[in-house]
């Protein structure tokens, strides 16, 4: 631990009495345990980054963070809109990025049909994003696949566009993964109805996309084409440490969960602790989300954005999920298919090695851990994750050999956002 630790946790202290403060009993309990809790985060992932926002002037940081709100252009990749509903009734947001069409000069203006039937339908590579995030998640991938394949992007319920889980929010049901897994189920029958099917998913999304083999094995018999798992886990997910020590993660598993629950029921009060303390949040989020030094700030910025505007009530409905998730034998499913599995060797939130173990169950799949990396892979070295999901629909004749892919852009410091 480093010699500003001491400092970091008081700043983390000074902070988390902001929410505290707000009210009084319980309340006033429930936030010291999230304070005790997220010191522990601070002191063991991210002393020094906390003390470093602390140490200057509020004004300065907040007209930084709108300068880089309004320069960043990242997660103004646009489709056209639609929308479907889960089996609870949630209303789910998705968007469809169709292939450009070929008006070249050489294209017939007729083309005949053999025997009457439609040309084939295009595959269609349907991404799924992560815990706290939402379909922008995607960005660079989005717009350099863009015009080159069909693809949909979704937000998964509770986040983004998509609406407030029916069954949570009037049934008081909690949420689980193979919910998840039906929910994608519904976007698919709505946004690709017939077709081949590549299945994209990071972190929460890869656990929907084994759920959604898992409860319809059928479809991926028939259907999926290829499979792309980003920083995800089939299970064992209550082993992970988030880079503390023994322990802090103790005290942090003993704790969070109990907290959450409290700090979800007064969901009001926590978003205006949330706002007071945005800049110490802003170090833990990068902390957890990106390894290199040199992420574009606008970048981080644009993760602090999707992760701060997930509501707690949201943060915390979810989170029991992760202890249960449980996919190990759904990943047969995927046996024979081409898949890629990918993730940060850095990732603090699901640790490479429950990527090597996915591979380990698929022999024949690709197997990539990219260095200086962290849990948002697909944002901090995008280069990378475009590049193999690429070959991978090349692979699966998503994509021609030799097809183009756009630019993708850089997430360095130096680099202007492509």
């Amino acid at each position: 631990m480093s010699e500003s630790s001491p400092k970091a946790v008081a700043a983390v202290a000074d902070a988390a009495a902001v929410v505290s403060a707000t009210a009084a009993g319980n309340w006033r309990r429930a936030t010291g345990f999230a304070g005790a809790a997220i010191g522990v985060l601070a002191a063991g992932a991210a002393a020094g980054v906390a003390l470093e926002r602390m140490t200057v002037g509020r004004d300065m940081r907040r007209k930084a963070r709108l300068a880089l709100d309004a320069t960043g252009p990242y997660g103004a990749v646009r489709g056209t809109p639609g929308k479907t509903y889960a089996d609870d009734g949630t209303e789910l947001y998705y968007e469809v990025d169709d292939v450009e069409p070929d008006t070249g000069a050489a294209v017939a203006p007729r083309r005949r049909r053999l025997f009457g039937r439609k040309a084939p339908a295009p595959v269609t590579v349907v991404f799924s994003h992560g815990y706290c995030l939402g379909q922008d998640s995607w960005h660079f991938q989005r717009a350099a696949l863009r015009g080159v394949v069909r693809t949909v992007h979704w937000d998964q319920r509770s986040h983004g566009r998509s609406g407030r889980g029916v069954a949570q929010l009037e049934q008081r049901v909690p949420v689980s993964i193979d919910q998840l897994g039906r929910d994608l189920k519904a976007v698919i029958d709505a946004a690709v109805p017939d077709g081949p099917i590549v299945l994209v998913g990071h972190s929460m999304g890869g656990m929907t996309v084994m759920a959604l083999a898992d409860q319809y094995p059928e479809l991926i018999r028939e259907r999926v084409v290829a499979v792309a798992l980003v920083g995800t886990s089939s299970g064992q997910l209550g082993e992970v440490n988030f880079g503390l020590p023994v322990a802090g993660v103790n005290a942090v598993r003993r704790v969070l969960p109990g907290v959450l629950r409290a700090l979800g029921q007064r969901a009001e009060l926590v978003e205006k602790g949330r706002r007071a303390t945005a800049d110490l949040f802003a170090g833990i989020i990068k902390r957890y989300s990106f390894a290199s030094r040199d992420v574009d700030p606008a970048v981080e910025r644009f993760a602090e954005r999707m992760i701060e505007s997930t509501p707690i009530d949201v943060v915390a409905e979810f989170y029991p999920a992760f202890a249960d998730h449980d996919k190990t034998e759904a990943l047969a499913h995927f046996a024979g298919l081409p898949v890629l599995v990918l993730a940060g060797v850095e990732d603090l939130v699901t640790p490479s090695r429950h990527s090597e173990a996915i591979a380990d169950l698929l022999p024949d799949a690709e197997l990539v851990l990219v260095p200086d990396a962290g849990h948002l892979v697909m944002l901090e070295h995008p280069e990378v994750v475009t590049d193999r999901l690429a070959d991978l629909l090349t692979r699966a004749g998503a994509v021609p050999a030799g097809a183009t892919v756009g630019g993708y852009g850089s997430t360095s410091g130096t680099a202007r956002p492509g």
